[in-house]
């Protein structure tokens, strides 16, 4: 018996004899890599588990050696083990690798087709590997060096290699943010698309439109995304792989919660969810993958407390897997800071939030240049947290320190985030508003409203007048306008506005209109309108009723261990939705 999953337990027998062989490793080297790729296999764990990485490293960094360790049945989970320990220790495992795969593909370029098949065919499995590791530029280098490879014959067998090796390309290009060659990937596998269905062949399409949703949603183009995720949808079939499937209901998932079409969005993300738990196990970086994209859908219907939850363990397995300095493990810490950020915004205890924010942050900038596009989205966290800090400091050069801080983390994150989109973009626009809460903060109060209107008008150019994004730019300029600039008439319309939007969206219970119900009992007790004041009161108290009863009962996780449904239910429940018929699954 060998490792299974993310525990040794191997017989007794079979582990001494596992020791030996690596008590005399020097000796034994070229032996060992004789042996069948499960044994060889447990050889190098073990080398692990004794922290012999200088040895273990000059083994991996062999592409021969890798490329039959990656065959080994039921232990990869142990194998990101290994590979993120050399990583940490130094070793470029990852970069070496695919400088080696990228050699080799230009060594047998003449040679005949079935030898560069097999390379595309290992070159796809160590290149998923990389990218399932968070290795995303390594990843990238091996895939482009089997697209080279693929468009060296004119053929039919390798337009469709040359398909699956532009999802693969595109795929790390959205995990890596490079998205202007992520659209030209797209258009590429398109070419190729084409070139086959003018032969009548079709190459199933899922997970290249899921990809291609992936990135139009971290555009910011929630309506193109939710458009391509329709057709992603359209492509499930049976016999598609379950990670395809369960990608394009998490890609489809996040585009509906944009789109604030939440009930569509609880199937899919639930069902998602359930599948890679059942497939996968509740160990695999997959199923961790689904809870991160539930606890996003949790978090944007106001469950807060739920989505902590869903977070924490998201990262749990993320660093049970891969262990610290991984970007999928600062993807996560991140996710937990924010969400960790809201749950606890009226308490004012930050040191949660703060904490996963900083190892987000600590952990990119190890491992990515300091202007990567990841940074900003992090440091944005970072800042808001940094700002309630400040509000609640009593030392004032302390609060000062911490306000210039987050305004340095703001200003540096809108320039990347203006960089990669542009000015006309509602991650832009979210830059522009966090700005204007921190001057307000800092009662800078002209800069402050310039940045909420800045931030208003981009954001309803992009996603219309009642959405959740507009409401909350609304409200903070309401707040600036009531607190700071006795600016009361506009104020109480923009409050309004702001409660009509969450309650239309979210509900009676909705977390934010706490905030505009204090806000108009604040106001009215300035204007002296005290009948609205008393109205307000009883509004609070209403509202704090239905706090205490709202999300008490449901554990998030338990929901998801059963599904009511099949997939292929699930699918055609979807697309019937949208007046589509779908394939038969």
């Amino acid at each position: 018996m060998a490792a299974v999953e993310l525990e040794w337990i191997p017989e007794t027998l079979y582990n001494t004899a596992i020791s030996a062989v690596v008590d005399n490793y020097i000796r034994s080297r070229r032996d060992i890599r004789s042996l069948p790729e499960n044994i060889q296999f447990d050889v190098y764990y073990k080398l692990y588990q004794q922290g012999r990485l200088c040895q273990l490293g000059s083994e991996f960094c062999e592409l021969e050696v890798f490329a039959k360790v990656l065959r080994a049945l039921d232990k990869r989970h142990l194998l990101h083990h290994c590979f993120q320990a050399l990583m940490d220790h130094g070793v470029k495992v990852a970069s070496v690798l695919a400088y080696s795969f990228s050699r080799r593909c230009s060594y047998i370029a003449e040679s005949d087709a079935a030898v560069k098949e097999k390379a595309i065919q290992v070159g796809f499995v160590l290149g998923g590997f990389l990218s399932d590791a968070g290795w995303y530029s390594d990843a990238e280098k091996v895939f482009l060096s089997c697209l080279q490879l693929c468009t060296l014959h004119d053929e039919m067998l390798h337009w469709f290699r040359a398909v699956e090796c532009c999802v693969r390309l595109l795929h790390v290009r959205n995990g890596n943010c490079k998205y202007h060659l992520g659209e030209e990937t797209f258009k590429l596998a398109q070419t190729y698309m084409d070139k086959l269905s003018k032969h009548g062949q079709q190459a199933n399409k899922a997970a290249l439109y899921g990809e291609l949703c992936a990135l139009l949603f971290a555009k910011s183009h929630y309506d193109e995304a939710y458009k391509w995720c329709i057709e992603a949808m359209k492509e499930i079939t049976a016999g598609l792989p379950v990670k395809v499937v369960v990608d394009v209901l998490r890609q489809a998932s996040k585009a509906c919660v944009v789109k604030r079409e939440f009930k569509k969005a609880e199937q899919l993300i639930k069902h998602a969810v359930y599948l890679a738990r059942d497939h996968f196990g509740s160990k695999h970086p997959k199923y961790s993958d689904t809870l991160l994209d539930y606890g996003f859908y949790l978090l944007n219907v106001d469950n807060i407390c739920q989505s902590v939850a869903i977070y924490q363990a998201a990262l749990d397995i993320r660093q049970s897997v891969f262990g610290g300095k991984n970007i999928h493990v600062a993807t996560a810490h991140e996710d937990l800071a924010y969400s960790s950020y809201v749950h606890q915004y009226s308490s004012g205890k930050f040191d949660n939030a703060l904490f996963h924010a900083e190892r987000a942050i600590g952990i990119i900038t190890h491992i990515l240049p300091e202007d990567h596009l990841l940074l900003a989205s992090s440091k944005r966290v970072k800042a808001l947290i940094l700002e309630e800090i400040a509000i609640d400091c009593h030392n004032k050069e302390t609060e000062q320190r911490l306000l210039q801080e987050a305004h340095d983390l703001h200003l540096s994150s809108l320039q990347l985030a203006k960089k990669a989109f542009g000015e006309f973009n509602v991650q832009t626009a979210k830059h522009y508003g966090n700005l204007g809460r921190l001057y307000q903060s800092m009662r800078k109060f002209k800069e402050a409203e310039e940045m909420h209107i800045k931030a208003i008008q981009i954001k309803e150019q992009l996603l219309g007048q009642e959405d959740y994004e507009v409401a909350l730019s609304v409200g903070h300029l309401a707040s600036l306008y009531n607190y700071d600039m006795n600016q009361y008439e506009n104020a109480e319309k923009l409050y309004l506005r702001s409660i009509a939007i969450g309650k239309k969206l979210f509900g009676e219970g909705y977390s934010g209109l706490e905030y505009d119900y204090r806000g108009l009992i604040k106001l009215y007790n300035s204007i002296g309108n005290y009948e609205k004041v008393f109205e307000y009161h009883n509004v609070l108290s209403n509202w704090n009723r239905l706090r205490d009863r709202q999300y008490s009962v449901t554990d998030a996780l338990e929901d998801v261990n059963t599904s009511p449904q099949s997939t292929e239910e699930v699918v055609q429940s979807f697309l019937i939705s949208q007046n589509i018929e779908g394939p038969s699954c």
